[in-house]
């Protein structure tokens, strides 16, 4: 694995209270970030997305994009992000309705996100998941629900959210090892001690919470991950969340 600060992107939903997107940039581009994973709402305005990372001087090497999209048009989309520069798209959740169900859903969204898969993968894009604590609920047999999707998509990579894992009671290290082959990226983000930055949801900047971030890397490193990807659900400080983040994974050079 190669210098993490290199590899440092930031999920722009954790900057979606600062409006307009320009803002975002410009603030960003201040703190020092090269790089962003742009989220749904932003492909509704593709040109301006491109516009601001060639003025901002910016890459978008992954993106998410929601399933109802990807439903929609596998191949129509991946042209749109081909054309931003992207090379990774990441479904992020499954859609409001979706998301509660046990093994026999689980495994229907795998077999479905094995056939948009192909779709992305013809037009030149690597295409994964993206988990959140719903992937962590277990089948009578024991498997994760994660793990039903993933032997329904052999194919599909992997950005795993560390702290949302954290939140579905798995561990973080145990994952990335048992699913190094398919991991290319990891959010960086952090959970407060209970009963802390509760207007925050109980998250917390990279750094300045409860994870493990010694042993997170070394296993990151083993795992060699090429894209980490600072994310905070609702920062109520986005420059501070920003400048915190972008400090923690400095140190780990």
């Amino acid at each position: 694995m190669t210098t993490p600060i290199n590899h440092l992107s930031f999920q722009l939903y954790s900057a979606r209270s600062i409006e307009p997107l320009e803002a975002q940039f410009k603030l960003l581009a201040g703190l020092g970030y090269r790089m962003v994973e742009p989220w749904g709402a932003l492909f509704n305005d593709p040109d301006t997305l491109k516009r601001l990372l060639h003025q901002y001087d910016m890459t978008a090497p992954s993106a998410h994009v929601g399933l109802d999209r990807l439903r929609s048009d596998a191949v129509g989309t991946a042209k749109l992000c081909k054309g931003l520069g992207i090379e990774t798209i990441f479904a992020p959740a499954p859609p409001p309705g979706e998301r509660e169900g046990g093994e026999t859903e689980w495994r229907g969204i795998g077999r479905e996100l094995a056939a948009i898969g192909k779709a992305v993968t013809g037009e030149g894009l690597r295409f994964g998941w993206h988990n959140h604590h719903w992937e962590y609920g277990r089948t009578a047999s024991g498997l994760t629900y994660l793990e039903c999707l993933f032997e329904e998509a052999p194919e599909l990579v992997w950005e795993a959210d560390l702290a949302w894992i954290v939140r579905g009671n798995g561990d973080p290290v145990a994952e990335i090892r048992k699913h190094a082959r398919r991991l290319v990226a990891c959010h960086i983000k952090d959970l407060a001690p209970s009963g802390q930055c509760l207007d925050e949801d109980g998250w917390a900047d990279p750094g300045h919470g409860t994870m493990d971030w010694a042993a997170l890397l070394a296993a990151m490193k083993e795992a060699n991950v090429s894209l980490f990807v600072a994310e905070h659900d609702k920062p109520n400080d986005v420059a501070r969340f920003a400048r915190r983040a972008r400090e923690t994974v400095a140190a780990w050079n």
